[in-house]
């Protein structure tokens, strides 16, 4: 097989870090269904002991993720928050991070009722622009944490600019690439040190399995996260990996057809009468539309829009009306999910602070599926009238 490297991206998805099961030929990687394994003397095994240390079906997995991110090294955790803990344990008492303003509900949680109480300082800025990160970035600055698309507003932060600043400034720059996903959005190639996943959604893809994973390139970094995996144990099972492993070989064909289904559902929602501003980058007008453009190779299937007047009524009889699109937390699955943030991903965040990132009573978030386009559509159309 020619080296990973040239591969295109859905020769990787299928290929990448994985080998044929060695005793039978078997395609598919097995489901190493282990605690412990033998040895053959002190010391002496065949590179796996314990499988909270290492799993050769999580391990296929990880090598599989770095490989799809164009990144050298991947470790997997029970969920994408377990993989967030893992990284702001990198960090010691007195650090600072920067992240953007407009993030998931359960990432401002965990920054702010898990970590501050152990004395790392969070800011929350906007990321439209890189001045107001310059107005926070200090000596103490060690992560600068960004989410683009952002969660629910789908605002586009540029990764090149922001990994230029923070080289600077000497501090490590991770992002979240959970709504681009690795066939949309590639952060190690545009300076990212860490990429995010919240392999949950679309790298798993069928709404069957909780996961997360951190990919990078640099060796001490990876050293630690693999230390803190180990000692933390977060770690997921093998037969978890097994089934992202079977997603990730069909993420290609999925996010197509999200892109698409997305794409005209967007347009659809902007020109209904009763709906007022629709959250989509894809949109030339959509602010950043042009770097979404640059640093993106398609926009994605999350749509986010609010109903005229700003209603919470109105958008609670929108959400009790749709029959195909179902109404449940998280994302990214083959089937279209409608939420409403406010109450549901990001009812962790203040009242005041959530609305004054965009996040009003009345916003409703879609994650578009694979649906017929068509179905989707009318479904809407019904719930809307």
């Amino acid at each position: 097989m020619q080296n990973e490297k040239n591969m295109k991206f859905g020769t990787k998805a299928i290929h990448a870090g994985l080998e044929y099961d060695s005793a039978t030929g078997a395609i598919m990687t097995p489901i190493y269904q282990t605690s412990t394994y033998v040895q053959n003397g002190v010391g002496n095994h065949k590179g796996y002991a314990y499988s909270r240390t290492q799993n050769p079906t999580r391990h296929a997995l990880e090598r599989n993720l770095a490989a799809i991110e164009n990144g050298k090294h991947g470790a997997c955790f029970g969920s994408g928050l377990a993989a967030m803990d893992c990284l702001m344990k990198i960090l010691n008492p007195g650090d600072e991070v920067i992240s953007t303003s407009d993030l998931y509900g359960g990432s401002y949680r965990i920054f702010t009722t898990i970590f501050e109480k152990y004395g790392i300082k969070f800011h929350f800025v906007s990321m439209a622009d890189t001045s107001e990160i310059k107005a926070k970035i200090n000596e103490k600055t060690k992560i600068i944490w960004v989410e683009t698309p952002t969660n629910p507003m789908m605002n586009i932060i540029d990764i090149e600019e922001v990994s230029s600043l923070a080289k600077a400034n000497n501090c490590m720059l991770a992002v979240d690439n959970t709504f681009a996903t690795p066939y949309l959005q590639n952060p190690l190639d545009l300076g990212a040190d860490v990429v995010m996943h919240s392999v949950t959604k679309y790298l798993g893809g069928h709404s069957d399995v909780v996961m997360g994973a951190l990919i990078c390139n640099d060796d001490k970094i990876a050293d630690e996260i693999y230390r803190i995996q180990n000692s933390s144990g977060a770690v997921c099972g093998p037969q978890d990996s097994f089934l992202v492993l079977r997603g990730i070989k069909t993420l290609h064909l999925r996010v197509q057809r999200h892109c698409e289904n997305g794409s005209e559902v967007a347009n659809f929602l902007k020109n209904h009468p009763k709906v007022d501003n629709v959250y989509w980058p894809g949109f030339e007008d959509h602010p950043n539309h042009i770097v979404a453009k640059k640093q993106m190779r398609g926009y994605g299937g999350m749509v986010s829009f609010n109903m005229v007047g700003n209603k919470l009524e109105d958008a609670l009889n929108v959400l009790n009306r749709v029959t195909i699109f179902a109404l449940a937390e998280s994302l990214g699955g083959v089937e279209s999910l409608i939420g409403h943030p406010a109450t549901m991903t990001h009812a962790a965040i203040p009242k005041e602070e959530r609305e004054r990132n965009g996040v009003v009573d009345s916003l409703i978030r879609l994650s578009v599926g694979v649906e017929d386009v068509e179905d989707l559509i009318g479904d809407l159309a019904k719930a809307l009238r």
